[in-house]
């Protein structure tokens, strides 16, 4: 298929980094895949050593330039938040490619330019993807639930034994992913007296009120705060524990890195983190801002060295089978090809 990937935006953050992500699977399964917008960083240099292409777009009316120079090629075209639906609708018409709209937030689509756009949006689009029943349920139209995907770690068993009295927390500072929530845990949970330490990485504007936070809770000698981090992948190959208290994410991409690479995971029990987080052990999850129970299960599994093996075991091997790239690629096709046929008839 002829794939066009449209994010209006020059970020890499979660859904940035999900286009990049299924481009290049898609591109490794034979597609013709262009992807428009995203960090200019940071989305050239894969997507072009797969063989996709890259272009900027990072607005409304930029979207719209770039989709109208390849709507006479496309097949389908991809877009990823409100202002890339929009800009879809603007350039499209009625007709020319199918179009799907992925859904990455368990909320309704939103305006642009102040004016509402869902109506418009849903008259136009001809099948639309949920990242996970959360979102799906919140997004109040029918969708095809379609988990993301992330590459399988390389660890083998033995790794999985050799982990750092580490808590990682990996998330942009910002009020709505709760950090605040993971280090009134850690701090609760009494395991920096037993020589746990607990990383957390990323950036934003809640840093320097983090920062006074840990010296408030008197744990500054074990918690870091890592700013952005390029390392991310080795560092979740290290950590013994994840830490995820987001209560409102789409699913929860971290949180299946970490599983991924054999970390345990410990969740708040709310939104995509109850899709990811099916079938494992009870503790992998906590009650949605409750510090006590969080903290609870932090030291539930701190202490018990074996229940965390299994736990990090367990969790490896469903994010293998539920959540690879291959899987998301799959499935994904599925649908275009149906957005296809839809369009065409």
């Amino acid at each position: 298929m002829r794939i066009v990937h449209l994010v209006c935006s020059d970020r890499f953050a979660g859904v940035e980094q999900f286009v990049l992500r299924l481009a290049v699977a898609q591109r490794q399964a034979g597609h013709d895949v262009d992807v428009l917008g995203g960090s200019p960083e940071r989305m050239p240099g894969p997507l072009r050593e797969s063989g996709a292409s890259w272009s900027p777009a990072v607005g409304l009316w930029d979207g719209v330039r770039a989709l109208r120079a390849r709507r006479r090629t496309a097949e389908v075209v991809n877009t990823h938040m409100t202002n890339a639906d929009a800009s879809a609708v603007l350039a499209l018409g009625r007709r020319g490619p199918a179009l799907v709209s992925t859904r990455h937030f368990a909320s309704p689509r939103g305006s642009v330019l102040g004016i509402p756009v869902d109506a418009l949006v849903r008259r136009r689009v001809d099948a639309e993807i949920a990242i996970s029943s959360a979102v799906a349920a919140a997004i109040g139209v029918p969708s095809a639930v379609v988990h993301s995907g992330v590459p399988s770690a390389q660890a083998d068993a033995g790794a999985l034994a050799e982990r750092e009295r580490v808590v990682l927390m990996a998330q942009r500072l910002q009020p709505e992913k709760r950090t605040d929530t993971g280090i009134r845990a850690f701090a609760a949970s009494g395991l920096a007296q037993d020589g746990w330490r607990l990383d957390i990485a990323g950036d934003g504007p809640l840093r320097v009120d983090l920062e006074a936070l840990v010296d408030e809770l008197g744990v500054s000698g074990a918690v870091r705060l890592l700013g952005f981090r390029e390392d991310l992948p080795a560092r979740l190959e290290r950590a013994s524990l994840f830490l995820a208290p987001c209560e409102v994410e789409g699913l929860g991409l971290a949180v299946i890195e970490a599983m991924a690479a054999g970390a345990a995971p410990i969740a708040a029990s709310a939104a995509g983190h109850l899709d990811v987080l099916a079938g494992l052990d009870a503790r992998s999850g906590y009650r949605p801002g409750d510090v006590s129970d969080a903290a609870d299960a932090l030291r539930t599994l701190a202490h018990d060295e074996e229940r965390r093996m299994r736990l990090a075991v367990q969790a490896r091997e469903r994010a293998r089978a539920e959540f690879s790239l291959t899987q998301q690629s799959a499935r994904t096709d599925d649908v275009y090809r149906r957005a296809i046929e839809r369009r065409r008839r």
